[in-house]
């Protein structure tokens, strides 16, 4: 299979529900990449019903090393990013996007292996591959403002999610004005520290310090001569609660927002590929990384907000 495209403009219409940004997938008429989308976001509009783009998965050398590529392209090669459909059961002969090669790939499902894994067929390129269930989806266009096959909204996910928000809420109920971190408390702790913006560490309350610090002793973080845990002085804005387990169904999907256990600590990442015995890739948005992770060295991403734990079950963001 090919692996990046070069893109053309092509005409389009002049109106437009995309913002700076926005998601987007981004398509491509050139020989050789016919049926594909690329997840990007809007940078910004241009003249003439274009838009400048920034790609997720694909990049270019600069003199500062490899960075996400930006191109201008024109309106009808967009479209707004696909939302997940958790519920989707997959058929043989149905139509799908198999992501490949960085893309989504447009083939049709020949047959069921059985395990979650499916045989596909690329019609342009005759070519049939096998693939991972969480790496297809139902291949749907984009025609004048409307999903075809239609989007359903999937109830009963909405529903599973107030459920667990309610549980977190209702067992994490610490006031933000008093937060309640007592000695031994076990929270995590984030640095506005160059190269340590995103991540979060495990620590221990030792003892409060005034209204507004606490001094932590570390889990993972050792003194430069190593003899013991590392412990700091630390304002309350960088300490948050240890966030509670959420209910999932034992796996991680395709750009699902996560955290990933690298380096002492917590880092928010996105899936970005899934690979054989439970392995997944994670892009990192503010190194412009992709690493490997076990399932077990992931959880999935949530943020402490007003004193309430907020999930992102399949976040979408650029």
């Amino acid at each position: 299979m090919p692996r990046k495209p070069i893109l053309e403009p092509i005409s389009t219409s002049k109106n437009s529900i995309f913002t700076p940004g926005s998601a987007v997938e981004i398509s491509s008429k050139e020989p050789g990449f016919r049926g594909s989308f690329y997840l990007g976001s809007i940078v910004s509009s241009q003249a003439s019903d274009s838009y400048l783009v920034e790609y997720k998965t694909l990049v270019e050398e600069s003199p500062n090393g490899f960075q996400p590529l930006r191109e201008v392209v024109r309106l009808a090669q967009l479209r707004p990013a696909l939302p997940p459909d958790t519920k989707w059961v997959c058929t043989i002969g149905e139509e799908v996007d198999v992501y490949h090669d960085d893309g989504w790939w447009e083939a049709t499902v020949t047959r069921d292996l059985g395990n979650g894994r499916f045989r596909v067929f690329f019609g342009d390129y005759k070519e049939e591959m096998e693939f991972a269930k969480e790496s297809m989806r139902l291949h749907r266009k984009w025609v004048d403002g409307i999903w075809t096959p239609q989007l359903v909204e999937n109830k009963e996910d909405e529903q599973q999610k107030m459920q667990i928000e309610m549980e977190i809420n209702s067992t994490e109920e610490t006031k933000e004005e008093t937060l309640g971190f007592e000695k031994g408390t076990i929270i995590e702790v984030n640095s506005d520290e160059d190269g340590f913006q995103g991540a979060w560490f495990t620590a221990t309350i030792v003892e409060p310090i005034g209204e507004d610090k606490f001094l932590v002793e570390y889990q993972n973080l050792r003194t430069d001569d190593d003899k013991e845990f590392l412990r700091e002085e630390i304002d309350k804005i960088h300490i948050r609660p240890s966030p509670p387990e959420t209910l999932r169904d034992g796996c991680f999907r395709l750009f699902e927002e996560v955290d990933a256990f690298y380096n002492d600590g917590w880092w928010v990442g996105v899936i970005s590929k899934i690979d054989t015995n439970s392995r997944y890739f994670v892009y990192f948005k503010s190194t412009k990384e992709e690493m490997q992770f076990h399932h077990s060295e992931l959880r999935p991403h949530q943020e402490w907000i007003n004193g309430k734990w907020l999930v992102a079950f399949q976040a979408l963001k650029f």
